[in-house]
C-alpha cells in the first residue's frame, strides 16, 4: 500500500517537521523541549493521534449503519447517497469542504466555550501552560464525539473524494500544529485568512477578553474577524499566563483528566 496515502505517515511527518522548526528558531527561548506535561502530551499525541481514530471508526460505523437503516425504513435518502458534489472538479471540491468543515469546527469550538457541560470536555485542552506543537494532541475524547457528531450530516452529503478528505486532514493538522506551536508567525497581512501561533496563544490566555472567549479559529481566522471574537493587543507579546480560572483544582493525572467530565464533585465553573 502506498505510505503516502496514509494518514498516519503524514502525522509523523508533520510533527517532526513542527517540532525541527522549534529546534531552529523557537519565539519563546526560555521554553524547554521537554516541558512540563511533555510526555502526558506524548500518550495524547499517540492515543488521539491513532488509537482514538481506531476506536471511533468502529463505534460510528455501527451507530451510521444503524441510522442509515432508519432513513430507509422511513423512505428517506441516506445521507451519503445525496453526493452533492460528486463529479465536480477536486479542486471545487477542496474549496467547498474545506470552507464548510472550518467553518462547522469554528462554531463547534464556541459552543465548547460557552455551553458549561461541554467547556468541562475542552478543559484539558485549555489546561496546558507551555504552548507547543505537541499541546495540539491534548484533548479529551469526548470532544471528538461533539465534532464528528456535529459535522456528520453537514459534511456527509457532500460525497467528495476520499483524496480531498485525505488532504485536508493533513493540512488541518499541519496548520494546529503550528498554530500551537513555539514560533513567532503571524502570516503578515494574510493573519485575517489563517489562523497563526502568535494569534492563538491569545485563545489560551486564561483572561477571557469575550463571550467564553476569543480567537476561536481552527484554520481559517476570517471568521473570528468577521464575527468580532479576535483579541490580539500585540504582534511581539503573549500572554503572561496560560491556561483558565481554578486550574488548582484541575486534575493533574492522566487518569483524572480522562474521568474529570464525568466527575460529580468537579469543581464549579
Amino acid at each position: 500500500m502506498n505510505i503516502l496515502v496514509q494518514y498516519y505517515f503524514w502525522l509523523i511527518a508533520v510533527s517532526l517537521f513542527c517540532f525541527c522548526l522549534e529546534r531552529v528558531s523557537p519565539w519563546r527561548k526560555n521554553q524547554k523541549v521537554l516541558r512540563k506535561g511533555f510526555w502526558q502530551d506524548l500518550f495524547w499525541l499517540v492515543f488521539n493521534g491513532h488509537y482514538l481514530g481506531l476506536i471511533f471508526a468502529v463505534i460510528t460505523g455501527y451507530f451510521i449503519a444503524e441510522f442509515n437503516t432508519f432513513l430507509g425504513a422511513q423512505g428517506l435518502p441516506v445521507p451519503d447517497s445525496l453526493a452533492l458534489l460528486a463529479g465536480r472538479p477536486v479542486w471545487l471540491q477542496f474549496i467547498v469542504f474545506f470552507v464548510l468543515k472550518d467553518f462547522i469546527e469554528w462554531n463547534i469550538h464556541r459552543l465548547l466555550h460557552n455551553v458549561p457541560w461541554l467547556w468541562q470536555f475542552h478543559k484539558l485542552h485549555h489546561s496546558i501552560e507551555e504552548l507547543d506543537w505537541i499541546g495540539n494532541f491534548r484533548f479529551h475524547w469526548g470532544e471528538v464525539v461533539v465534532y464528528k457528531t456535529l459535522s456528520y450530516l453537514p459534511l456527509v452529503v457532500l460525497g467528495v473524494d476520499g483524496s480531498v478528505i485525505l488532504t485536508i486532514a493533513v493540512l488541518g493538522t499541519l496548520m494546529q500544529d503550528l498554530n500551537h506551536a513555539n514560533l513567532r508567525i503571524d502570516w503578515g497581512p494574510l493573519k485575517y485568512v489563517f489562523n497563526s501561533p502568535m494569534m492563538h496563544v491569545w485563545h489560551h490566555d486564561v483572561a477571557l477578553h469575550g463571550k467564553g472567549g476569543q480567537n476561536f479559529a481552527i484554520v481559517l481566522s476570517v471568521w473570528d474577524w468577521l464575527f468580532k471574537t479576535v483579541y490580539w493587543p500585540s504582534d511581539t507579546e503573549a500572554p503572561g499566563k496560560l491556561g483558565f480560572v481554578d486550574m488548582d483544582v484541575y486534575p493533574r493525572g492522566l487518569l483524572g483528566r480522562l474521568v474529570f467530565p464525568f466527575w460529580k464533585k468537579r469543581a464549579k465553573t
